[in-house]
């Protein structure tokens, strides 16, 4: 099955397509403030809007794995980029609320499934080392989160933002032709997966424990993603533009640090490496919390970035070693346990912070370190045992 593609192709392919993501992800939150001028949007109807993506992110994240698993990655990739690039244009052009709102699913739900199944792929092709090559592809989902906002910045003054849309979807099209004339590896359950083989999964003990870990995980990078601005205008006194660069800070330090655990930290033990991660976000997490300027404060948070960077790609690696013929399956299992997590635990944050204060983001954050010490020692335990 390894000659019929070529590996380093499949990767920057890929790549291509966790660019994508990182772009949709953050896209919605880019434009907002044009599209309610534009559409009249209530901050209701504003929420509702942003809710509708999470919800297509989770659809796309649950389909991806059976699918890539029993038919293979290309149509799949291939469809799923035609949604973005459909959500994309009608997000550019649509005047009509109902379609608003599809076209934010649509390109949630091929979104989803592109982050999935681009992880489950590069696991696939990755025999040694998947973690380091996982933070690679991650890389790539930075500099679509970050390179959107600047692109906005820089371009608005010339062009309408619909126009900007508009022509970020033209990327999606040119990715769903590349996906449909690649070669990826083949379905490996190309006869049908069982039940028995999907129940395996939720009997896994360590494989719950992972899911769980990417569940406050995900939640912990949510938190941060979601109110770090709101915590800087308020308890740092920051304008705008300032907090938006605290967190535009938190996303380059999680993008360099991914870069240096793909290369340079390539060879160090996952264990090691998760560690040493847990130290850096607990130092960030004190100056974060302690600082009461933008300075330091935007220094925690790009270290809080660098801190957080291993999760996601270590956790999936060791996923990827365990189901190598369900990969697709397994990462869809604990992906969408991951982001439920995201959802509830910012769900809550905003009733904390409506009844209690923004002050306590860094309550939630220090209690989720712990936990996932916790989590990581169990899982880490677990699979020194089963060697």
């Amino acid at each position: 099955m390894k000659g019929t593609y070529n590996r380093q192709l499949v990767f920057w392919t890929a790549c291509l397509g966790m660019l994508l993501f990182g772009i949709g992800l953050i896209m919605l939150g880019s434009v907002l403030p044009d599209l309610r001028v534009r559409h009249s949007l209530d901050a209701v109807e504003a929420g509702t809007l942003l809710s509708v993506l999470p919800i297509g992110i989770i659809f796309g994240s649950l389909l991806f794995g059976p699918v890539c698993d029993r038919y293979g990655y290309r149509v799949l990739l291939a469809v799923s980029a035609l949604l973005m690039f459909a959500g994309f244009e009608g997000l550019a052009f649509t005047r009509t609320a109902w379609i608003l709102t599809l076209s934010v699913f649509l390109f949630g739900l091929g979104g989803g499934a592109i982050n999935g199944a681009t992880n489950a792929v590069v696991a696939d092709i990755s025999t040694t080392g998947k973690g380091a090559a996982l933070s690679i592809l991650g890389v790539f989902f930075g500099i679509g989160a970050l390179g959107m906002p600047l692109l906005l910045s820089l371009l608005k003054a010339t062009f309408e933002f619909q126009v900007i849309v508009a022509a970020t979807g033209m990327l999606a099209l040119v990715a769903a032709v590349l996906f449909a004339v690649v070669r990826f590896p083949a379905a490996k359950q190309a006869e049908g997966i069982s039940m028995k083989q999907v129940g395996a999964l939720f009997r896994d003990v360590t494989l719950l424990l992972i899911a769980f870990f990417l569940f406050f995980q995900s939640s912990f990078e949510g938190l941060i993603n979601n109110w770090t601005t709101t915590y800087l205008m308020e308890r740092v006194a920051a304008p705008q533009e300032a907090a938006l660069m605290g967190l535009s800070a938190y996303v380059a330090g999680m993008t360099v640090m991914r870069l240096l655990i793909g290369s340079v930290l390539r060879k160090m033990p996952e264990k090691q490496l998760l560690y040493i991660s847990f130290g850096i976000t607990l130092a960030a997490l004190l100056l974060f919390s302690l600082s009461r300027s933008v300075i330091p404060a935007a220094a925690g948070l790009f270290m809080l970035g660098a801190g957080l960077a291993a999760g996601f790609p270590t956790m999936l690696g060791i996923v990827g070693n365990r189901y190598p013929g369900l990969s697709g399956t397994a990462f869809s299992f604990v992906l969408v346990i991951g982001l439920l997590g995201n959802m509830l635990v910012n769900y809550s944050m905003g009733i904390v912070a409506e009844n209690a204060g923004i002050k306590h983001l860094t309550t939630f954050t220090y209690a989720e370190l712990a936990i996932l010490v916790v989590m990581a020692t169990a899982i880490f335990g677990r699979l020194k045992m089963n060697k």
